[in-house]
């Protein structure tokens, strides 16, 4: 009997795995600090980029260091690195920046853990120990933070220190004075809102990136139809989402004998006739504008032609919905009752040429805020890095400009919680010490990160920074043109609180969510059964 109790025991289906205890720890630290690794070469002014190639046929490329798309390109198998990966995703939707950090930072309070408990202190010690450093450290980053939000230049300067401290870690860095000011003039169209949907971001291949300009206006890349006007003032638009393909005959599933051609003739002409009604009904709004989502035939083009309205076709969802959202009217199917549907209006549209491509422009649009950024560059790839680093700087942006307080960059920060720490941990008896000193050690693997990217000495460097802390030199940073400390106040290196407190916070509770797992456990899976009854 006692040898049948000690015979292990399979309550799983066939097929399901289980990795128990130390093995299921071990997987999960390999996989994080993996994930952590991959991408913080990319930390930093002096980071590098990534080239992303997707398999199959129409294989794409992507160069990029942005972590959230770094880690969204990738497939990852492994279920902590899985949730490091939804961790950047999310800092990418809250706050727009930092999305390197952050997995760098849940990855190394893990392999910071992975020697704890080596040294076999638990993990629910440990977890103990870090909740209140981060605790301490998130004080320690609220009462840094500077408010400059009643003083509008100097607040003006730090939305433009921000940018371009955002924008130094990017692609666009050797020309980040000329974005900074492009984003900060976009943002602050905004007027508070932070509706970035108000931006709208085009890339024109050719040119070079400095050639990219803020447009005080919305542009719609598309076509004018023929023969209509091409510049229009005091404009009312209806915007709509209806079916203008119906002059040809689609009559689909179903049979019509006729006994001779003057009859397909009549079924032509009382298609003609329908969609005569329809642009009719249409016209009975008093417009002078028709924009819409899908296709409009030669023959209705043709009847707006003639009753002199600008019809634009094919203008994608995204770009109805904008219109839409900009100029102040609603997206319409239906055209019976005219006194219902919401016109938009704008003081000007006219064609304007950018490149090689002629655009519309709508100008004095209701929505004052809306503004179009137009994005030039040498290939396709630029354009792309280049949109995705402007969208992270006006993010962060919108976020401060609705919370205005920031705080110093550079390792400034980070080297600032890790002092405040380690004076914790000096305080502090027992075992949670020493999971706290651990907080304080991944903190300033930040700095040391950067450093390191650059070609710097960072041992050297951190050494000097945590020494230039201990003095209460508290705006000390890493000036990484020149390799050296610097006050970062003087050299304007700003965040935003927002992007730092998150990174904070997410990455101590992605690390302590992952060093609580003591099992892992995979379904079996699913079977296939073949198919006996093919279509």
């Amino acid at each position: 009997m006692a040898s049948l109790s000690m015979a292990p025991v399979n309550i799983f289906k066939h097929g399901a795995d289980e990795e128990k205890a130390e093995t299921a720890r071990l997987s999960s630290f390999v996989g994080a600090i993996a994930i952590g690794d991959l991408v913080k070469s990319t930390l930093g002014p002096k980071g590098m980029d990534k080239i992303l190639l997707s398999g199959g046929k129409g294989s794409t490329l992507m160069v990029t260091n942005d972590g959230a798309t770094i880690l969204k390109a990738i497939g990852v198998d492994n279920p902590a690195a899985k949730v490091l990966v939804d961790m950047s995703k999310v800092q990418d939707d809250e706050v727009g920046d930092g999305t390197t950090s952050v997995t760098v930072l849940a990855a190394e309070l893990l392999r910071e853990a992975e020697l704890l408990i080596a040294k076999k202190i638990h993990p629910q010690t440990i977890i103990s120990g870090w909740r209140k450093a981060t605790q301490l450290a998130r004080e320690a980053l609220r009462d840094a933070a500077v408010d400059h939000s009643n003083d509008p230049a100097r607040f003006q300067e730090d939305l433009l220190n921000i940018a371009r401290t955002t924008l130094s870690s990017k692609l666009l860095t050797h020309h980040k004075d000329h974005f900074a000011k492009l984003a900060v003039n976009a943002v602050m169209r905004l007027k508070g809102s932070g509706n970035l949907e108000a931006i709208h971001v085009i890339k024109k291949l050719g040119g070079s990136l400095t050639d990219s300009y803020l447009d005080e206006g919305f542009l719609l890349d598309k076509k004018i139809g023929v023969n209509q006007p091409k510049r229009l003032e005091n404009v009312k638009i209806l915007i709509a989402n209806t079916g203008m393909d119906t002059d040809k005959i689609k009559i689909f599933g179903s049979r019509v004998r006729v006994d001779s051609t003057a009859k397909v003739a009549e079924i032509e002409l009382a298609e003609k006739e329908k969609m005569k009604e329809k642009v009719d009904r249409i016209l009975k709004h008093g417009i002078t504008c028709f924009i819409n989502r899908q296709l409009i035939y030669n023959y209705p083009e043709q009847l707006f032609a003639q009753a002199g309205v600008m019809a634009i076709e094919h203008a994608d969802f995204a770009g109805v919905e904008r219109l839409a959202l900009v100029t102040g009217g609603e997206i319409t199917s239906t055209f019976d009752h005219p006194e219902m549907v919401k016109l938009g209006h704008c003081k000007l549209i006219e064609e304007v040429m950018i490149g090689e491509d002629m655009l519309i422009h709508f100008s004095g649009v209701d929505m004052g805020e809306a503004c179009t950024v137009v994005l030039r560059g040498a290939t396709q790839q630029i354009l792309d890095e280049a949109e995705r680093s402007l969208h992270d700087a006006l993010c962060v942006l919108a976020q401060t400009v609705k919370e205005p307080r920031t705080v110093y960059g550079g390792g400034c920060s980070e080297m600032l919680m890790a002092k405040v720490v380690t004076d914790l941990a000096n305080r502090t008896p027992g075992k949670e010490a020493v999971a706290m000193e651990s907080f304080a050690k991944a903190l300033m693997m930040l700095p040391t990160i950067i450093a390191d990217n650059a070609g710097y000495d960072s041992a050297d460097l951190v050494s000097q920074l945590r020494a230039a802390h201990q003095e209460n030199r508290s705006t000390s940073g890493l000036n990484m043109l020149e390799g050296s400390l610097g006050d970062m106040a003087e050299l304007g290196v700003t965040e935003s609180f927002m992007v730092k407190r998150q990174m904070l916070l997410s990455a101590s509770e992605a690390a302590e969510m992952i060093l609580r797992v003591d099992n892992i456990i995979k379904a079996a899976p699913r079977k296939r059964v073949p198919d006996h009854h093919p279509c």
